[in-house]
């Protein structure tokens, strides 16, 4: 049996692990929720991406190839930006316990997801990419990773970076968000295979609406509103694409779901914490109970998977030379 090649996106299982336990945290400051909740779920992320780190960090020692194609792969390469969004979000976790080690992670964090960002982001304006390669996925770098960095920079009281790195992310999230609309509304109708990084496209206003309460104070404005609004939009879109999506089976890449359906649930909590009353104060206990609810059943089907045998692809060698076993649940 050979070793163990993790994909990187399955990283996505601690952004979905990290934004629960930040939803929980907020519902134990608003509704009185039991705060031990969101701290195992803290922890249970934190281990999870300490595991991962490892074993990643392992395929590039014994399977490099396997790693650089991925890293040069149109829509594998996307998540490799999601090692320093995860690790951003242990930092948040962590802070709480030692400032210090949180710090360094968030530096670490920070300076890989801008770094990455801006490396990939420069591949795609050379140009020569296949429209039916655009998914959702091109969130990760650019929109994702940064709001993550304005959010986790306030939460470092860093809160003039942090909207700079909100502005950033804003404006690469409208861009992007054209070129992907453009692709599904006029391109061959996405495989199978990609269907579920639909998930993604959840993210962006909600992670950003959140990112945008951490960066301003008083009472929400209209525009965390307006973020909120257009999230939910998105939301009740993936609920009508479901069956569609669900045309490929269970795999690992449906955690692309949870970020944004755990940033939905907080950006309310937020917005209901800094005073925010009625329809708000209406929908955030139904979207916090949804939230729990998308993350448990697909938490439960990758506990199934890995009892299976079926959840990590695994490093074979033939006359020598490392191959890795196809994972059939990355995209092609």
């Amino acid at each position: 049996m050979g070793a163990i090649a993790v994909p990187a996106s399955y990283f996505g299982i601690v952004l979905g692990l990290a934004g629960l336990g930040g939803a929980w945290r907020h519902a134990a400051h608003v509704w009185g929720m039991p705060g031990v909740v969101g701290e195992i779920l803290m922890l249970l992320a934190a281990v999870t991406w300490l595991l991962l780190l490892a074993l990643y960090a392992a395929k590039w020692m014994h399977a490099r190839a396997d790693a650089l194609q991925e890293l040069g792969h149109p829509v594998q390469c996307c998540f490799v930006g999601l090692i320093g969004v995860s690790t951003m979000l242990v930092a948040t976790a962590a802070l709480a316990y030692s400032r210090l080690a949180a710090q360094i992670l968030f530096i670490l964090g920070a300076a890989f997801t801008i770094a990455f960002a801006v490396w990939r982001t420069g591949i795609l304006w050379q140009g020569g990419r296949d429209p039916a390669t655009t998914t959702p996925v091109l969130y990760l770098p650019a929109v994702a990773g940064i709001f993550v960095t304005a959010t986790a920079a306030a939460a470092f009281g860093h809160g003039d970076w942090g909207r700079l790195a909100f502005g950033a992310g804003l404006f690469s999230w409208l861009s992007i968000e054209s070129v992907l609309l453009h692709r599904l509304y006029t391109v061959a109708s996405m495989p199978a295979a990609l269907r579920p990084t639909l998930g993604i496209q959840l993210a962006p206003p909600v992670v950003g609406a959140v990112a945008y309460l951490s960066v301003t104070p008083g009472a929400p404005d209209p525009f965390a509103y307006a973020m909120l609004g257009y999230g939910l939009l998105q939301a009740v879109l993936m609920l009508r694409l479901l069956p569609w999506i669900r045309q490929q089976p269970f795999a690992p890449s449906y955690w692309a779901f949870t970020f944004g359906a755990t940033a939905l649930a907080t950006a309310p909590l937020a917005m209901v914490e800094r005073g925010a009353t009625g329809a708000v104060g209406t929908i955030a206990p139904y979207l916090f109970v949804a939230a729990n609810i998308v993350v448990g059943l697909i938490a439960i089907a990758t506990v199934r998977l890995m009892f299976q045998g079926r959840l990590l692809p695994r490093i074979h060698t033939q006359q020598g030379t490392p191959m890795i076993q196809p994972d059939p649940s990355s995209p092609p």
